[in-house]
């Protein structure tokens, strides 16, 4: 599956500083310390809807991880997928009388268009779970021979499952207790009440194929991939276990992550799937969680339509915390345009005062668990000191243009 276009991101002078994370696993912040090649992985879109401005803020989160890491030297490999074939994208398209495919693949592009506009950074790799398929087959396959999974009790669909203790640390991610697990895994796409399972919290690893859903033929049975599956195998086969940072939406703590590396961990017979386990707040809209479900949506598209300046839309998602759930206004939107039009005013000025203060700044503010609030009002009281005339440093401007660009992903100079 095809990326978006790569973006020149430029050396900024000084000194990286090393990044801190908040760790959903630990409860902690805790250091992130990559080799030369830091490795993340992010879970991407079920494609059956356009990208709303939560999906926006999630990727943006870990767009300044990535610019992180290539301001510390790092180089990145960093791998999303796309859930190209799940129940929501098969609903969707029953409900709108569309070929599941088609909608997929429009989705996708759609959500290709909004990540180019707001600037985010490409994955190194960008794939499918359809493209994944023999490679989530061979991981059923290995996990029903090592005793981590089971066929359900049902001679017309006997399901593959995977038995939620399989690991003996389940829960280590997320942190939730039994009753919550069950409440999140009935909402969150899980099946409890499917009988022949052996427990109410068993996955489904391979679906056999019902008719009329589109299927696969394997040595498991012709059928689909579970949701959690998916991503456990893409990540192993191309970050390995262990990875530095696993990466998504605060929803996806519980089933989703928990799943992931329980798949991964018991089929390696190691832990853990991740170093990190990182998680970005909801965005809310009308006082509650943005989602599908309720209709509640505010689209990047459609602010495209409208005309919306990417970088005032980019500023006004980090002007909140990454990890803390907030609600979004067209006032955010607003604000965010007068804050960059005074960034544009300093970036081309002729002198401002000197850059290095102000970019060590930004620097220890988005190392310190992307702490976007505070770097951008670093920005802000280097704009302000601009206006006034004040600073000789001919230099300064085009230096925090790239220092903006590089760190925070917004253009200045446009």
């Amino acid at each position: 599956m095809e990326s978006w276009s790569p973006l020149a991101v430029p050396r900024v002078p000084g000194t990286p500083r090393p990044l801190r994370l908040y760790d959903t696993a630990t409860q902690s912040l805790k250091p992130v310390a990559p080799g030369q090649t830091a490795r993340m992985y992010v879970c991407g879109i079920t494609p059956y809807d356009a990208t709303h401005l939560g999906h926006a803020a999630t990727y943006l989160a870990f767009d300044l991880v990535y610019r992180l890491w290539l301001d510390a030297g790092h180089d990145v490999r960093y791998v999303q997928n796309v859930t190209d074939i799940d129940d929501p994208l098969l609903e969707r398209a029953e409900r709108d009388q569309d070929d599941w495919v088609v909608l997929a693949m429009r989705e996708t592009a759609l959500f290709r268009e909004d990540m180019e506009f707001l600037r985010v950074l490409p994955p190194t790799e960008f794939i499918g779970a359809v493209e994944t398929i023999p490679e989530i087959i061979e991981m059923v396959r290995k996990l029903l021979a090592c005793g981590a999974a089971y066929r359900a009790d049902d001679p017309d669909y006997p399901d593959v499952y995977f038995p939620h203790n399989a690991t003996g640390r389940f829960g280590y991610e997320s942190n939730y207790d039994v009753e919550t697990m069950n409440a999140l895994f009935a909402e969150r796409g899980g099946d409890p009440e499917r009988a022949g399972k052996r427990h109410p919290l068993d996955a489904l690893l391979w679906r056999m194929a019902r008719p009329g859903e589109p299927s696969w033929e394997s040595e498991l049975g012709a059928g689909r991939p579970g949701w959690h599956v998916e991503c456990s195998a893409i990540a192993l086969n191309r970050l390995g276990l262990g990875f530095d940072v696993q990466g998504g939406g605060s929803d996806l703590a519980f089933p989703h992550h928990e799943y992931s590396a329980a798949h991964a961990e018991a089929l390696a017979g190691d832990e853990p799937f991740a170093r990190l386990y990182a998680h970005a707040g909801m965005i809310g809209l009308n006082g509650q969680k943005m989602s599908k479900s309720r209709g509640n949506l505010e689209f990047v598209s459609r602010l495209r339509a409208d005309g919306a300046d990417p970088a005032a839309l980019r500023l006004a998602l980090l002007s909140g915390h990454y990890h803390a759930d907030r609600q979004w206004s067209g006032e955010l939107l607003e604000e965010a345009g007068q804050r960059l039009g005074a960034w544009r005013d300093a970036a081309t000025r002729s002198s401002a005062p000197a850059a290095e203060d102000t970019i060590a700044r930004m620097r220890d503010h988005l190392a310190d668990d992307l702490d976007t609030p505070r770097a951008l009002a670093a920005v802000d009281s280097w704009a302000r000191e601009a206006s006034t005339g004040r600073g000789d440093d001919r230099e300064a401007p085009g230096v925090m243009a790239d220092a903006i660009d590089a760190l925070l992903g917004i253009d200045v100079r446009s």
